[in-house]
């Protein structure tokens, strides 16, 4: 009965953390970075939302987090896992920082510049969910389908190799839209289904 509640929970959050990330970064985020004048200064609510948002994110990720090291006890991987996603969720909330004060710029520049620190200690955590992830990757092996875990496992390596190039490629824009569907097609598919293979294993 224990198991069926944890395994309940962690798929919850992971859809929670899905469309509250999809909130955050496609309606709140990218609007800024489009319009950031108009965004700050007249919908800064929305702004504010996005941040909320964030934070929503950050919280069902540490769920998540302890949740699996539950579940998952034994195996010798999980703590550090455990801990990877941890830093994720910790970074992720700081990186909200940069967007709560932006509150009161009315230059283009300066809320860029917010925009501009968020990504970047966003990318450091991302860095760590890669990793997180190629062990939930190990730690899953023979429990779920295993094209999930290959699914996983590449999304890990490109969330890595993502920020990896954003700090070293000066021509990173370039390749943005292919590194984009890189990181998104492995992610989405892994880890919706691994939420979906969660509540499928709660009514078990």
């Amino acid at each position: 009965m224990k198991d069926k509640k944890l395994y309940k929970i962690a798929g919850l959050s992971y859809i929670g953390i899905f469309f509250a990330a999809m909130f955050g970064n496609f309606f709140v985020l990218d609007s800024l970075k489009n319009d950031p004048i108009d965004m700050v200064v007249n919908n800064m609510t929305l702004v504010s939302w996005g941040a909320i948002a964030f934070l929503v994110a950050a919280v069902l990720d540490t769920i998540v987090a302890w949740v699996l090291k539950d579940l998952y006890a034994k195996h010798p991987l999980t703590t550090p896992s455990t801990y990877f996603r941890l830093i994720h969720a910790a970074l992720m909330g700081m990186a909200v920082y940069a967007i709560v004060t932006m509150r009161g710029l009315t230059g283009e520049e300066s809320i860029l510049s917010q925009i501009e620190i968020f990504d970047t200690i966003w990318l450091i955590g991302l860095f760590f969910f890669g990793v997180h992830l190629l062990m939930l990757s190990n730690i899953l092996r023979g429990v779920v389908p295993k094209w999930i875990t290959y699914a996983l496992l590449a999304a890990g390596v490109m969330y890595m190799i993502d920020t990896t190039a954003h700090f070293v490629m000066s021509n990173y824009d370039s390749y943005a839209d292919t590194f984009l569907a890189l990181v998104a097609i492995p992610s989405i598919l892994g880890e919706m289904a691994l939420s979906v293979w969660l509540l499928l294993k709660s009514r078990k």
